[in-house]
């Protein structure tokens, strides 16, 4: 942004004071991955509730947003702070045209970020990052918190299993924090601040995020080697992770001047859009967003981690996310409801029992059942599996009883092929598809393999575990 501009832009700004209030194709650790196609997300996306925003008030921009409370526009916090030295090229252009010709994509995506962005804007800030990191997960997910890609990542963030442990984001049969915004955004920032750190660079950090920072350490050591500069632009990197930052610059330039583009956004408010709230330990998740007095896909929005019906934890309350104007619509309908919070049973099934059965015996339809548990309808149902029935009128629920977890998730595995210990090179074969083959971070399987590259011959045997 050039200086007159900014001086322009600041006079503007005092002005609106006086007035009247009025794709990512790898992830994290360098698997491949894909968010949805574009046909696809258009679908999901056009299933989504979205919200009507209202303008925000204006006020003047300070240095210290953390002590400026005052309403501006969402996006202008956002691009009065970015801090990322600005690379436009060919690549940022071919990024640019691309979304200039997806208006309505870049509304829907902008528009749905509207429920998560302040939030991931505050703790952007609170750890002193540049603030256009908070737009990243526009190029990873399209802000769509339940985005899943083929190489099992997820979330806003895309992180795959491996990795979201690593960072504290738990996966069992009930949850999987990698879709808690909360918890997700926080995990990435760690994870950002120590690539940051370990590069020196806000363009390696990102390009690492994306690789993997094995890959890009590696091609910093060929360039030191040969004497040759380490920056970003000078680095050989896979064609994905060159056009990583480029296209995170095209949607700053976007967000910056969306005008330019031939697109319009709406206006964000510069205030938080949802809250948490306590809630009962176990309670059906349609029952919590009709307390709430919001729609379920609204409340699923919100509260993507949980993957059943039935939201349950083992202690004694739990907190939900809603947005600020149902939290206190939710704690006094639930202090007024007189219903039972539970529709549902744990039931464990008896030997060959089939899906079919089991629907009949507890009145449901056998489609509800295999959406409610995540059934495989090809696969035989194993006598320690655990599943959601409908619990019959008049009976009493179990679903409050201690659930031995660890059971659960070896079960879970025991369904799973087992991974073979090398994989033969064929033809046609690539070292991304590899390891999103056999589940293994890119970083890992080369590691395994003492290899410098990703090139690979065919007929090469692969290591796929760790000798003990």
């Amino acid at each position: 942004m050039t200086s007159p501009f900014k001086y322009t832009l600041l006079f503007i700004c005092i002005l609106a004071a006086m007035m009247p209030s009025a794709f990512a194709e790898e992830n994290i650790l360098g698997e491949e991955i894909s968010i949805l196609d574009i046909d696809a997300l258009d679908q999901e996306i056009n299933k989504l509730n979205s919200l009507n925003l209202n303008s925000a008030a204006s006020s003047s921009k300070t240095q210290n947003y953390q002590a400026n409370k005052a309403e501006i526009n969402l996006w202008q916090r956002i691009y009065s702070r970015y801090d990322i030295k600005n690379k436009n090229n060919s690549r940022s252009k071919k990024y640019e045209d691309w979304f200039s010709a997806r208006p309505e994509y870049v509304e829907r995506m902008m528009d749905r970020s509207q429920k998560y962005l302040f939030y991931v804007v505050g703790e952007v800030e609170k750890r002193g990052m540049p603030s256009e990191i908070a737009l990243l997960p526009m190029i990873e997910s399209a802000y769509n918190p339940i985005a899943n890609s083929r190489s099992k990542a997820v979330g806003i963030w895309q992180f795959i299993p491996s990795t979201g442990r690593l960072y504290g984001l738990k996966q069992d049969w009930w949850h999987d924090k990698r879709r808690n915004v909360v918890e997700a955004t926080n995990a990435a920032l760690d994870y950002l601040q120590r690539l940051h750190t370990l590069f020196g660079s806000w363009d390696l950090a990102l390009a690492a995020y994306n690789a993997g920072e094995g890959t890009v350490g590696r091609a910093i050591a060929k360039n030191r080697a040969k004497g040759l500069p380490t920056d970003y632009a000078n680095l050989k990197l896979p064609r994905e992770t060159k056009d990583y930052v480029p296209k995170l610059q095209a949607i700053k330039n976007i967000v910056s001047n969306p005008t330019q583009y031939g697109l319009y956004i709406d206006p964000i408010p510069n205030k938080p859009y949802f809250t948490s709230v306590e809630a009962p330990a176990v309670i059906d998740a349609d029952l919590a967003a009709n307390l709430a007095e919001i729609s379920y896909d609204e409340f699923l929005l919100l509260n993507a981690e949980h993957r059943r019906p039935l939201i349950r934890t083992n202690d004694k309350t739990q907190r939900l996310i809603l947005p600020i104007n149902a939290a206190d619509t939710f704690v006094k309908n639930l202090s007024q409801n007189e219903k039972p919070l539970v529709s549902w049973n744990i039931y464990q099934p008896k030997h060959n029992e089939k899906i079919r059965a089991i629907a009949n015996k507890f009145d449901m339809q056998e489609s509800d059942l295999i959406k409610a548990n995540d059934l495989n309808p090809q696969k035989a149902i194993k006598t320690s599996t655990m599943m959601l029935v409908a619990k019959k009128e008049g009976t009493e629920s179990n679903a409050d009883q201690n659930i031995d977890e660890s059971k659960i998730q070896n079960d879970k595995k025991s369904e799973d092929p087992v991974k073979p210990n090398k994989h033969k090179v064929k033809s046609g074969d690539t070292l991304n598809k590899i390891a999103k083959k056999y589940g293994i971070a890119i970083d890992e399987l080369k590691d395994m393999n003492q290899m410098t590259s990703t090139d690979i011959q065919i007929g090469t045997i692969l290591q796929l575990q760790r000798n003990n």
